[in-house]
């Protein structure tokens, strides 16, 4: 693709995105109208809204007729269309993926998740999340036609690489190099690609409503990792390893790791360890669900488990809020809500670690208030990349060369 035409398509983007957003503003308007408010000529706004007509973003909402002043034929008012999937965001776990998809108003109007086991190929970790996508399509009638972004999460280190860009991982299995291409030819849309739970971590830093500056967030699932917010911003680190607390070590002696060290706190306190350690007790435990009715009837082995996985969690935060020094705690996952002990133990245990410390403002460690589709909905965030916390972000927008348009048919 020659310079000018990477421009060319930058240049129609812009275009494109002033007209979804005055249409986002301001509801149905007329072509007139919409040229007086986004600042375009008539010829190029027409051929803008004819493509976006083409690709499903827009739609002929009505006529002017009603309100329209002397003679002449109507004029046709566009407005956003509610079917149209502007925005994809992707969560690949070690055994799930979560998809979300964002309409122009950035709602969230379809989504939904499928699993897989955790030795499955990349290749078919793939062919499973575009299944998900083609199903919700089917079922909820959302189309793919004018996808602006898409934002995709995967396990491991990740420094927000796009399409066409070299991806930092520590082990192929954990963050796939062209994954992110793989989804730019599928769509024709810029990508971005972070770590799942540096993801997670941003949709729940501006899910709230006060302002956070300093936030240790950690996530316990099918694996277990973190995200920092340092001084309002979300850190990547210098390679993409900001965050990475699943790989702490907690206990040397301990299992082997899929990281290759040993005892790191995902053989402790990912839910596959916590099941199996409850099992070990004589638990009859193979889900979360069943981890719920344990918990529900006070099975003592099964709260001493959880416990003592709560001890490990609140030694490995003490460590790292000792040199962070943040305001908030926060661990997700699912299991937070199954097994609440978890987190009071590990609060707890944290408050211990940092006795010393002097503060006015105390550490709160609170369970987060998303659920699992946390990591999709922070890679949407990530690709609206209007937050604060994202300065310094990767911005899809700037993408020098956006890919040829191989839209899904969808």
């Amino acid at each position: 693709m020659s310079t000018t035409t990477g421009v060319h398509a930058l240049v129609r983007r812009t275009h494109e995105e002033r007209v979804l957003a005055a249409l986002r503003a301001h509801g149905a308007l007329s072509r007139a109208e919409l040229a007086k408010r986004v600042g375009l000529s008539r010829t190029t706004l027409s051929e803008i809204t004819a493509s976006l007509l083409q690709r499903g973003a827009i739609i002929v909402a009505d006529t002017d007729a009603a309100t329209r002043a002397g003679s002449g034929r109507p004029a046709e008012r566009l407005a956003l269309d509610p079917d149209s999937g502007q925005f994809l965001g992707v969560d690949f776990g070690h055994r799930r993926v979560h998809v979300a998809v964002a309409d122009a108003s950035h709602e969230v109007i379809a989504q939904g998740v499928e699993r897989y086991d955790d030795d499955i190929a990349w290749a078919d970790r793939l062919e499973i999340a575009f299944e998900l996508i083609d199903r919700l399509s089917r079922e909820t009638g959302v189309h793919f036609g004018a996808l602006q972004a898409v934002g995709i999460g995967v396990p491991g280190p990740y420094t927000g690489a796009r399409a066409g860009m070299p991806a930092v991982s520590w082990k192929k299995q954990l963050a796939p190099d062209g994954v992110d291409t793989a989804f730019a030819e599928r769509f024709g849309a810029p990508v971005v690609v972070d770590n799942n739970t540096r993801l997670a971590a941003l949709a729940e830093a501006i899910s709230r409503p006060d302002a956070v500056d300093n936030l240790i967030y950690l996530r316990l699932s099918d694996g277990v990792g973190g995200g920092l917010v340092i001084s309002g911003r979300l850190v990547t680190g210098s390679r993409g390893f900001a965050g990475e607390l699943g790989h702490v070590t907690a206990d040397p002696s301990g299992a082997p790791c899929r990281c290759g060290k040993r005892g790191c706190l995902e053989t402790i306190a990912s839910v596959p360890a916590i099941l199996r350690a409850c099992r070990d007790v004589g638990a009859e435990v193979e889900t979360l669900d069943d981890l719920a009715v344990a918990v529900g009837k006070g099975d003592p082995a099964v709260e001493s488990v959880l416990r003592e996985v709560g001890s490990t969690v609140g030694r490995v935060l003490g460590a790292a809020a000792m040199t962070l020094n943040p305001r908030e705690v926060v661990i997700g996952g699912e299991i937070v809500r199954v097994a609440p002990v978890l987190v009071e133990q590990a609060a707890s245990t944290l408050r211990y670690e940092l006795y010393s410390i002097p503060s006015d403002q105390p550490h709160i460690v609170r369970a987060a208030q998303l659920h699992d589709s946390d990591g999709a909905l922070g890679a949407i965030a990530a690709i609206f990349h209007q937050s604060p916390l994202l300065a310094g972000y990767p911005d899809p927008a700037s993408s020098a060369e956006p890919v040829q348009q191989q839209r899904s048919a969808l």
